[in-house]
């Protein structure tokens, strides 16, 4: 390409939204180290603050969701989005990007729709296996889908293509093997280890789970690497006397020593942390957090389950199941062996490089 290429990219709202925008605009940096970039997100929202941070410039726009809480806030609604649709034709048409990639979130929809109408190639990229309202109606218009799962409702199938989410490139690189990452971590290598992860907020759901559980889990002799997110921590550090093989963590930084160290893996069934589990092949058991939007995270759970990569308790049925699911992962080898391998079919670390290799081959 002879003049300067020109990115244009928006998602936001969630890291699961910003993070995949950020992996592509980072792949594409890589090979052309010159190309511009810009993104569109909403003002207020995380993106504002996370994409300065990775290095990349963003312009705001004033649009939100429909509140279902209080349905009288919504009375301003089709303002924002008419300001927003005007704002991003502005911003869209000074900048004039050779093509726009949209990770779903509020700002996704104004910014891609106006860059189809000015006959930008637009591309979309979805995280979960049901497709967000923002993405159905673009991909209408969209030159590709990039999706995470080989079949999502929504979308014209023709569009397709199952290439996964891009994730941190630390998570690819920095798998250990489990008896190293175990000592690294100051656990047994000779005793079977979970790790609890619930997002960098934490998961209620998970804490009681596990605090209903700590018996067990001492007689049993597991070890535990239990990350409480910021909510519960320090209740939780300060109400518990807990033996030094269950590990209390508000966040965890080094994410590839812990999902080495793990044997089993319990986590909520966000897209990204998905697609981690299955680079990590690790067994997993999945507690979707019930309200995301549309119920998300149960049909990225069931996505697993049906291949029989993954089991799946719900967030209603802790109390009766939680244990008995853990309990029969942990003590059966084979049931975790035929679960790594099946977490093969979903496990895409190259998945930046590869979303970024069919935008190009699109638009040359």
């Amino acid at each position: 390409m002879n003049k300067k290429l020109k990115v244009l990219l928006s998602g936001g709202g969630t890291g699961g939204h910003i993070f995949p925008a950020i992996a592509i605009a980072d792949e594409i940096k890589k090979r052309f180290p010159d190309a511009e970039f810009l993104f569109i997100g909403a003002n207020g929202k995380m993106e504002m603050e996370k994409v300065p941070q990775a290095g990349y410039k963003i312009e705001g726009i004033d649009i939100a969701g429909i509140d279902r809480g209080n349905m009288l806030s919504n009375l301003g609604l089709p303002f924002k989005i008419l300001k927003s649709l005007s704002k991003s034709k502005k911003i869209i048409k000074s900048f004039a990007p050779d093509f726009a990639v949209g990770t779903g979130g509020f700002a996704s929809g104004p910014a891609l729709y106006e860059a189809s109408k000015l006959r930008i190639p637009i591309f979309i990229q979805e995280q979960n296996a049901h497709a967000g309202v923002t993405n159905k109606i673009l991909s209408k218009k969209a030159k590709a889908v990039f999706t995470a799962y080989p079949k999502v409702e929504g979308f014209p199938t023709e569009k397709i293509k199952f290439l996964g989410n891009p994730i941190r490139e630390n998570i690819v690189s920095g798998m250990q093997e489990t008896c190293q990452a175990k000592e690294k971590m100051g656990l047994d290598k000779d005793k079977l280890t979970i790790l609890s992860v619930g997002g960098s907020l934490g998961s209620r759901t998970l804490n009681n789970g596990w605090k209903d559980n700590l018996e067990n889990l001492k007689e049993k002799g597991y070890q535990l690497i239990w990350q409480t997110g910021k909510l519960d921590y320090n209740e939780l550090s300060s109400s518990l006397q807990l033996p030094a093989s269950i590990q209390l963590k508000e966040f965890i930084k080094d994410m590839e020593t812990a999902y080495s160290a793990a044997d089993v893996i319990v986590s909520r069934a966000g897209a990204i942390a998905i697609s981690e589990l299955a680079v990590a092949q690790k067994p997993v058991l999945l507690v979707p957090f019930p309200f995301a939007a549309e119920d998300h995270q149960t049909k990225n759970a069931m996505n697993l389950v049906e291949k029989n990569a993954a089991r799946m308790v719900k967030d209603s049925e802790m109390q009766e199941k939680f244990w008995n699911t853990l309990s029969e992962i942990c003590e059966n080898e084979n049931v975790r062996k035929e679960m790594s391998e099946n977490l093969k079919y979903f496990a895409k670390p190259n998945a930046a490089k590869e979303i970024v290799d069919e935008i190009f081959k699109v638009i040359k």
